[in-house]
């Protein structure tokens, strides 16, 4: 016997390896560092390595404008149309992941909610901008896309399927602690559903996840992976934060593919009513829900069905099949569904914001530049202008004028089109809704007065 067998165990090899050299035993060195080199890759990392490349620092800016005590002061009693801004910049760092290999990624909403600029930083060096897409404050998710050459393509992490998740399992939480750079740390499952704490505690959305795994400030919209390098949730926060230490939460992936269903949809990307919800899973496309009355329902689409084609083309995932929805033509998709053991074809047409509005309530609304609304004296985003109004339409019936300014709906405030199109989706023929309008009158050449009024419209 001159050579160890090969087929025992790696453990035993290494433990027994002095006494076979004592022995007088031959060990091949190339093997013996074959299994020493084993022992270290282990499934932790094996997952890091796969999570890695997706993994993102985040570096936010922020400007923030603000007036001086006095400024209202003047325009009260001394007629002052405008007074200087003063602005201040804050820096903030936090985390993120990729999710699609064109770059979209996603972050927690209190990272970027109210960043002017955003520059991520990938495992290997490269730094990109990034712009803010759509964020939920409920849920505390934000889409980001990095700003990437054409073409340009990027490591994208997979999602774990929902609710596949082992109380005790080993968890990796990977992120930018305290601004240092991509950092691992491991852990456990420590609880599937913590709820929110009572009183002020640091917990205000049910259900997140618990891990040991140490989670620090800058960690969060970082990822909470398990051993197969799959996204269980976004590190969101961690107790007792001010000294770096407790218990870590993550939004699970559960509700972070509830909010990409909601961010991946016509009506978000593209201002277009479609009226179905696809679940964002690893799995086969399936329709999550579908609002009554939309084109989806009025097309057949039921919730269940699962989406095998979109215009003669088989979609790779959530965001391909949201843009063949999109990019249709004449806003008219052909789908495959399949239904049980039935195959069906449906047809539905898209319908733009802009004619929703039209059709039900006979407006036509532009939303306000940061110029016209400094003309006018408030903010942009706050208001929508009344530009046309239908001849004889719902809007004409109730006095509606060019000219007015929209402030709310139903008590909702509609900043932006979308807003007041969201808000039309479920209304029927018939149903009266509350418009808040704002009517503008010159006084003079310099002073314009504001009057608020409420007028009811009855939906077409």
């Amino acid at each position: 016997m001159n050579e160890l067998r090969a087929d025992l165990p790696v453990d035993m090899i290494v433990k027994f390896v002095p006494a076979l050299v004592c022995l007088g035993l031959v060990f091949p060195a190339a093997r013996l560092r074959a299994a020493v080199a084993d022992l270290r890759r282990d499934a932790t990392v094996e997952a890091i390595e796969k999570v890695m490349p997706s993994v993102v620092n985040i570096a936010t800016e922020t400007v923030i404008e603000y007036h001086e005590w006095y400024d209202e002061l003047l325009r009260q009693f001394y007629g002052w149309q405008r007074t200087p801004v003063r602005r201040e910049k804050s820096m903030s760092l936090g985390s993120g992941v990729i999710i699609d290999e064109d770059g979209y990624l996603l972050t927690n909403y209190h990272v970027v909610s109210r960043a002017s600029r955003v520059q991520v930083k990938l495992w290997d060096g490269r730094e990109y901008n990034a712009d803010p897409l759509i964020a939920t404050a409920g849920s505390d998710v934000a889409l980001l896309k990095i700003r990437a050459k054409p073409g340009e393509k990027f490591k994208a992490i997979r999602f774990a399927p929902d609710d596949d998740l082992l109380l005790g399992e080993t968890v990796l939480a990977l992120g930018n602690p305290f601004g240092l750079g991509g950092s691992v740390t491991k852990g456990i499952l420590s609880s599937k559903n913590r709820r929110p704490a009572a009183g002020d505690g640091p917990l205000q959305v049910e259900d997140w996840l618990e891990t040991d795994a140490a989670i620090n400030p800058g960690n969060s919209g970082g990822p909470l992976v398990n051993l197969r390098g799959e996204l269980l949730g976004l590190n969101v926060a961690v107790t007792r934060e001010q000294q770096g230490m407790g218990l870590g939460f993550s939004i699970p992936v559960k509700q972070v593919s509830a909010a990409l269903s909601h961010f991946f949809s016509p009506e978000w990307t593209d201002s277009l009513w479609f009226g179905a919800q696809i679940k964002a899973s690893p799995g086969p496309l399936v329709v999550a829900s579908v609002q009554a009355n939309s084109p989806a329902a009025r097309a057949g689409l039921r919730p269940g069905d699962q989406l095998l084609q979109v215009n003669g083309q088989t979609p790779a995932g959530l965001i391909a099949c949201n843009g063949l929805l999109s990019q249709a033509a004449n806003h008219q998709a052909r789908l495959l569904v399949n239904r049980g053991n039935e195959r069906l074809a449906l047809t539905v047409r898209l319908i733009s914001f802009e004619e929703l509005i039209r059709q039900k309530l006979g407006l036509k609304l532009l939303e306000l530049t940061g110029q016209t609304a400094e003309r006018l004296g408030i903010q942009a985003g706050e208001r929508l202008f009344i530009e046309e109004v239908e001849k004889d339409g719902p809007a004409d019936r109730a006095k509606l004028q060019k000219g007015f300014l929209l402030a709310g709906l139903d008590g909702q405030n509609t900043g932006e089109v979308r807003a007041v199109a969201e808000l039309l989706f479920g209304k029927k023929k018939g149903e009266p809704v509350q418009l808040l309008v704002i009517v503008p009158r010159q006084l003079g050449s310099r002073y314009v007065e504001f009057r608020q009024a409420t007028m009811e419209v009855v939906v077409r």
